[in-house]
């Protein structure tokens, strides 16, 4: 237990210095273990953004959408391909099945709708479960199970019901 909260006290630290140094991103590698964080930075004023604002959800969700990435959404079209993008909401190891023996969330030519788990996404020891948030079918996969994925990165591609 004493290691633990160690443990938050030298990540709150680091938040400090983070804050103290206006620094948006740190990562700290030492050994095998691996630590990043990163802050929100403060959204825009709603009139600075104008009537987009409203349009698309998750702006103004620090989690979601942090200012300087780009606005691409989970579901938004991929350029001229009339596709539709899952990304991840977040830093992480992506694994296609609930354990490694089980089946995958989704394959190629699964159909998927908002509620539909398409992976897990682990990120400090926690799993996320990430859903398409769109209907559609599965026509291509991007990341392979044990790969690390960014912010924003394309999962897989989905043609729209």
């Amino acid at each position: 237990m004493a290691e633990k909260d160690a443990d938050v006290q030298k990540i709150k630290e680091l938040l400090k210095i983070m804050k103290e140094n206006d620094l948006v991103k740190i990562d700290i590698r030492h050994g095998e273990d691996y630590v990043s964080l990163q802050r929100a930075l403060p959204q825009p004023p709603a009139t600075a953004l104008g009537p987009m604002m409203a349009a698309l959800p998750g702006v103004g969700t620090p989690l979601m959408m942090p200012q300087g990435a780009p606005l691409g959404q989970p579901g938004a079209p991929a350029q001229g391909t009339g596709l539709l993008e899952i990304k991840s909401p977040i830093v992480g190891t992506l694994y296609e099945a609930p354990s490694p023996d089980s089946e995958p969330y989704v394959e190629i030519g699964s159909h998927v709708d908002p509620q539909t788990v398409v992976c897990i996404i682990e990120a400090m020891k926690v799993m996320n479960e990430i859903r398409a948030e769109v209907s559609g079918t599965i026509v291509e996969k991007t990341v392979a199970t044990g790969q690390a994925v960014e912010y924003g990165q394309v999962l897989c591609r989905v043609r729209p019901d």
